[in-house]
């Protein structure tokens, strides 16, 4: 199982209305095809109202747990919205420093 779909299984925990998960390790260094090592994930929950956005990322960091490991999950740049909030656009991740050469 790749470490996406076992994202994907995770965060329905949270019981998303929306849920994107994207695998950016391509932008960064040490890329190779398959690299699975940098995500950025959009999740829009109910659970999530009244909360402040450091409790929202607990609640995520709570559903992938040791997903996030030196060998697994390097980086993972969080954008949880409740309903109300949800545009159905979540910012850019910017450029990594790192980011291979053309």
């Amino acid at each position: 199982m790749t470490l996406q779909t076992e994202l994907e299984q995770r965060l329905q925990a949270l019981s998303p209305t929306e849920l994107l998960i994207e695998n950016e390790s391509h932008g960064h260094g040490g890329y190779y095809p398959g690299k699975e090592s940098h995500f950025k994930v959009v999740v829009v929950s109910s659970q999530f109202d009244g909360l402040r956005l450091v409790q929202r990322h607990q609640k995520v960091y709570g559903a992938v747990g040791d997903l996030i490991a030196p060998s697994r999950i390097h980086a993972l740049a969080i954008h949880a919205y409740a309903p109300d909030e949800w545009t159905g656009a979540a910012p850019d991740s910017p450029d990594c420093a790192h980011q291979p050469k053309p």
